[in-house]
């Protein structure tokens, strides 16, 4: 339907949008109107802004957006979180205080059109982009659906220009498009889901330690790395074979030799939009060595705010932090990109494990569940204790998937294990030798293509299907 329209942008446009409006509405439809009030706020408020003959005005329409989209940020999703923190630093002092309960629900994805929405008014405020004119083109690059409610996070200088032309198709997109999504749904259901069974069962057993417990850290990082960039996938992919172009948003970054390699790898769009629009603004590196210590350590700290308003998540973004500040301290935060050698295993060895130590508390209960967790990973090694050991624990581990019948467990951990091997050197492979060089070939690509997606559909049956986790955010 979209390309029947042939050359007729606008009206190409306009059915996005209502593909977008359906798409959201189908979640909760009471939350269009808040994305709806976003996209009209900044809207205006940025032509608005471009008009103001002065600096003071300017700033201020800016403010007019900034109160808007962070007001509905943190009421939406820190007010319940605020007011028992509020609760609790009374209750330290003595003084008890017996407020209302705050249940509000969080909108899917309010996070990601916000920050979009946001940069926007802030580089129209930077003279970086015109101001848009177009209302429906605006309204479909704040809420095109491949990536509205889990990213790519895309900046209004990339995207936006986008809606304003005609867009074509060709063979070489629809084959990248399809390629993504094909590749996306593999990560996301062979990997990720199969993954998960694991990390529940490892995280929501008391009795796990030692070694398995070990496993189900590891299972968890597999499952968010092939939740998210398959997420991510998907999405891209989905918006090449409407002629859009979404920014990559993970670049392999489990090979990564430090936590600065890392973050350039992971998450990308909103890793460089908390550079481009809350580092460089608190003052960068051009202030001294001491306060671009100090934004360092916020950037990461808000980065784990975002993620979710509960300690666990500031203690998330604090660990990176403490990981990150020796590389800033040693001017190793911004090394271009070397060529990976097997020498520097032992480093890439070592990131793995702290990314992985973090991501305790990213998927833990709470704070308390993340240290007994850490708790339990050091101990049980041994058959002394109350703990299993190694042998004992690998028969828990066999048998995670609950429910299931021993026979088809074994017969399933097989495949998922030869489809993870087959991930991770599909990864390596693209990693060392480029995306491209894995693809190239019609008959590899088209036979890679019919294997994942016959992969997905059969592990799709074969157990539940898990939410995307950044889904909640």
């Amino acid at each position: 339907m979209h390309w029947a329209l042939g050359r007729r942008w606008k009206l190409q446009n306009l059915l996005l949008l209502a593909a977008s409006a359906v798409f959201y509405g189908w979640w909760d439809a009471r939350f269009l109107s808040l994305i709806g009030a976003s996209i009209v706020v900044d809207y205006f408020v940025a032509i608005r802004l471009s008009e103001a003959a002065t600096k003071a005005r300017q700033r201020a329409w800016l403010a007019v957006s900034l109160a808007f989209n962070l007001g509905m940020l943190v009421w939406f999703k820190y007010a319940g979180f605020l007011v028992d923190q509020w609760v609790s630093s009374w209750a330290a002092v003595g003084v008890t205080m017996d407020l209302m309960t705050w249940k509000i629900i969080l909108p899917v994805g309010i996070s990601f059109y916000t920050f979009q929405t946001l940069s926007y008014s802030v580089d129209v405020y930077r003279k970086q982009i015109p101001p848009c004119r177009d209302f429906v083109a605006f309204a479909t690059y704040v809420s095109f659906f491949p990536q509205l409610v889990a990213g790519p996070i895309e900046r209004a200088t990339r995207l936006l220009p986008q809606m304003l032309k005609e867009r074509k198709l060709n063979a070489i997109s629809v084959r990248v498009g399809w390629r993504l999504i094909c590749w996306g749904a593999f990560k996301k259901v062979v990997i990720a889901d199969s993954a998960a069974m694991y990390a529940n069962a490892a995280f929501g057993n008391d009795a796990v330690a030692g070694p398995v417990m070990v496993l189900g850290v590891v299972a968890f990082a597999l499952q968010i790395y092939g939740d998210f960039s398959g997420y991510s996938d998907i999405a891209i992919g989905t918006a090449r074979l409407f002629g859009i172009r979404l920014r990559s948003n993970f670049r392999f970054p489990y090979f990564s030799r430090d936590l600065g390699e890392f973050w350039r790898r992971w998450h990308v769009s909103l890793n460089t939009w908390f550079r481009d629009y809350l580092y460089i603004p608190l003052g960068g590196s051009r202030m001294g060595r001491e306060r671009s210590l100090l934004n360092v350590v916020v950037v990461f700290l808000v980065s784990g705010l975002w993620h979710g308003a509960d300690w666990k998540f500031v203690t998330w973004g604090g660990i990176h932090a403490a990981c990150f500040v020796p590389l800033f301290l040693l001017g190793r935060n911004r090394q271009p990109e070397r060529a990976w050698h097997w020498s520097q295993l032992p480093s890439a060895l070592w990131t793995f494990t702290m990314v992985c130590l973090a991501w305790v508390f990213f998927r833990a209960n709470n704070f308390d569940h993340a240290c007994d967790v850490l708790s339990r990973m050091a101990s049980g090694w041994t058959s002394s204790g109350d703990h299993p050991s190694w042998s004992s624990t690998m028969k828990f581990w066999e048998q995670a998937p609950k429910g299931m019948p021993f026979g088809w467990v074994l017969r399933e951990q097989l495949v998922f294990h030869l489809a993870l091997a087959g991930f991770l050197v599909a990864e390596w492979v693209q990693f060392r030798k480029g995306v491209r060089w894995m693809w190239r070939g019609v008959w590899r690509g088209t036979w890679l293509e019919a294997l994942m997606l016959l992969l997905a559909l059969v592990f799709g049956t074969r157990h539940a299907a898990q939410e995307f986790i950044y889904f909640a955010f």
